[in-house]
């Protein structure tokens, strides 16, 4: 089977994309990676054939500052852009990014079928739950109800809006206005990181997070007999800033923490601040390093807290804004995290040693990882999806 898989250049997006293609090179399918230049060569590295897609930067025309219309509008003008692509590459099937909706799209203008990767928990509203990105947990009782009620009401304007705007670009590159949806949305978490509702949509299937790992490269872990602490800063535009530099100061050790422990500072960018003996900064591969932490203290970005439950390591969560706080939430309702906001030095010391204390974060940690077990081959759900049994 011939398979395009289409995600923007975002690392939470790009990185679960191109574990995806690898899946489906191991299940010998023939997966082609459309996604941003900066990650074509990371792509051929592994074996997976990449090429550039087209139309990513704005143009003047683009508002950026409506949601709805930057996401709609851009994925209608890159959908007529990235036609000749597809087309050269022929697919059986498109598998698009949930925000980069133009494979979708494109693909209704082939003619041929498409699923929706999700690559963090469901965010479509749900009439039994609070809007998603309040952070709340479903209301109980009487007043709980109420106030989702509320809440819902107060959000639905916005989804409506987004609604309209996609109709509208919809016919304005000769589709019905009337959005029929993927043949399957893959929801790439955990369970544990989902909330029931009790209206699951029938295409939608969780098919476990989708990890890459973008290097090769094991980070050194500075020498001691302490607790290794791994801290991760946000790669969303929407991330809190300054992580590295507030954990440097904060997390010492013989002070904050333990003496013995270590801290490894693991970034995409570069090792532009002053690092002391007891610490490492530098991009190296999470998996290694999860496997040898006692910690993590990361943004809560999907990527970065689904590896760390499926390794049973405990978290402290300082979430920017986006779904981070979303996911921050939950992971402290589940059990495995503390959540500090805003970020500053001595509160996230004392949440450090709290985590660091207890030893019941990191069996809830534990809990939500071992939900990995209960989830579906994608490969399995794209194929049964295409040849549906009579």
């Amino acid at each position: 089977m011939r398979v395009s898989v289409v995600a923007g250049p975002d690392p939470g997006h790009a990185f679960p994309a191109l574990a995806l293609c690898l899946r489906f090179l191991a299940a010998g399918d023939t997966p082609t990676l459309l996604t941003g230049t900066q990650w074509l060569d990371t792509a051929r590295s592994v074996g997976v054939d990449a090429v550039e897609l087209v139309g990513l930067d704005p143009t003047d025309l683009d508002d950026d500052t409506d949601a709805g219309a930057k996401i709609h509008q851009r994925a209608a003008r890159m959908a007529v852009r990235n036609v000749p692509v597809l087309r050269d590459l022929a697919p059986d099937v498109v598998v698009s990014d949930v925000i980069t909706a133009c494979g979708g799209l494109a693909a209704e203008l082939m003619g041929i079928p498409w699923i929706e990767l999700n690559p963090a928990p469901l965010y479509r509203p749900s009439k039994g739950l609070p809007p998603i990105g309040s952070g709340l947990a479903p209301g109980v009782g009487i007043r709980g109800r109420l106030r989702d009620e509320l809440l819902r009401a107060l959000t639905a304007r916005a989804w409506r809006a987004g609604i309209r705007q996609r109709s509208a670009v919809r016919v304005e590159i000769g589709l019905p206005a009337t959005d029929p949806g993927p043949l399957r949305r893959l929801v790439a978490t955990l369970p544990a990181l989902e909330v029931p509702r009790p209206d699951w949509p029938a295409e939608a299937v969780v098919v476990g997070p989708l990890h890459f790992e973008p290097t090769d490269t094991v980070l050194d872990i500075p020498p001691g007999d302490g607790p290794v602490v791994v801290v991760a800063p946000s790669t969303a535009t929407t991330g809190a800033r300054g992580l590295t530099d507030v954990a440097l100061q904060a997390l010492r050790p013989g002070e904050a923490l333990p003496k013995g422990s270590r801290v490894v500072v693991s970034r995409l960018g570069g090792d532009d601040v002053d690092v002391p003996p007891w610490a490492v900064v530098g991009l190296g591969r999470q998996d290694e390093l999860l496997s040898r932490a006692d910690l993590v203290i990361c943004g809560g970005g999907h990527g970065m807290v689904s590896k760390t439950l499926m390794a049973g390591v405990p978290m402290v969560v300082v979430p920017g804004g986006g779904d981070q706080w979303e996911i921050a939430n939950r992971l402290v309702r589940q059990g495995s995290a503390l959540l500090i906001r805003p970020l500053e030095a001595k509160g996230l010391a004392a949440a450090a040693t709290e985590v660091l204390a207890s030893p019941r974060y990191a069996e809830a940690a534990r809990r939500a990882g071992a939900t990995a077990a209960d989830v579906v081959d994608p490969v399995r759900v794209c194929h049964e999806a295409l040849t549906p049994s009579a």
